[in-house]
């Protein structure tokens, strides 16, 4: 079919103005990179730098080797790591169990979920449940009261009301009991929701910013974001400078690299999910 003069002209239009929001969306992050790449003299004697003449990796190799640096880049590993495999395992272990129709009291702990989502106690009462469980400046105080979702859980659910009930009949017969038919036989099959998900919780881990000021008082302890947001407010943050400042690459490029390699590991990991996310990400929409 002949497109017409004006579908033609609303085409144009769509492509004219998607073009722009992707460049202007674009352009702070093509900026961010240029610049942490930039030699240090030549981004002193420009007033900007868009296509550097001389690349540099001096900004890198600074943050890099300064223990303050590599120490909060090991502590935001360890939360997204171990803080996701702990998520998921709570996760799918709840939203299994709702999911069982023989689960006594199962609408009441629903219930209890939906509250839970509806209703936010407040930072004072999550911080004195905190402190009161012994967690204040430890890294499981991050891990800990964020370890399920209610949402995600309700999501999970509906990914595992969808899997027929005649596989755990045949895993049974089989001889395997509950926790064997939840590891060896649902678990496989749920590869998408654990993707999908596993995703979510190592993002909201690898970002973790407002309950580490909150939990957190020894700077050793601090994640990347914590120290990164020292780093951009603070011209020469004594964590990360040395005897030696004078010889630091300029505090703007050092910035534009912290943002990059804090940036970077999300990033890497999405290319290895994405046959699985796609999928995961419609958990529980669609009932066949």
């Amino acid at each position: 079919m002949k497109a017409s003069f004006g579908d033609r002209l609303f085409t144009i239009a769509n492509v004219v103005v998607l073009g722009i929001i992707s460049i202007v969306t674009f352009f702070p992050l093509y900026y961010v990179f240029v610049v942490s790449f930039t030699d240090s003299t030549e981004y002193l004697t420009k007033p900007f730098v868009l296509f550097p003449e001389k690349w540099s990796f001096d900004s890198y190799h600074y943050l890099l080797s300064t223990d303050a640096f590599v120490r909060s880049l090991g502590n935001s590993a360890f939360l997204a790591t171990v803080g996701t495999g702990c998520s998921l395992a709570v996760t799918a272990a709840l939203a299994y169990a709702l999911s069982r129709k023989r689960l006594r009291g199962r609408r009441m702990i629903l219930l209890l979920i939906l509250v839970t989502i509806l209703f936010n106690p407040g930072i004072i009462p999550n911080y004195m449940v905190v402190r009161e469980l012994g967690l204040i400046n430890s890294m499981w105080a991050l891990i800990i009261p964020a370890l399920a979702s209610g949402w995600n859980v309700i999501l999970m659910k509906g990914f595992f009301d969808s899997i027929p009930a005649e596989l755990e009949e045949s895993a049974a017969i089989d001889g395997c009991n509950d926790i064997s038919t939840w590891i060896r036989i649902i678990l496989p099959l749920s590869l998408p929701a654990m993707a999908a998900f596993g995703l979510f919780y190592a993002v909201g881990y690898w970002n973790q910013f407002f309950n580490a000021l909150l939990y957190l008082n020894d700077p050793n302890k601090w994640p990347i974001q914590v120290l990164l947001q020292n780093l951009l407010i603070s011209s020469s943050n004594s964590e990360l400078t040395s005897d030696a400042f004078m010889k630091a690459p300029p505090t703007e490029t050092l910035k534009m690299a912290a943002v990059i390699i804090a940036t970077v590991p999300i990033l890497a990991v999405y290319p290895f999910l994405q046959k699985h996310f796609a999928k995961g990400a419609m958990i529980g929409s669609v009932k066949g």
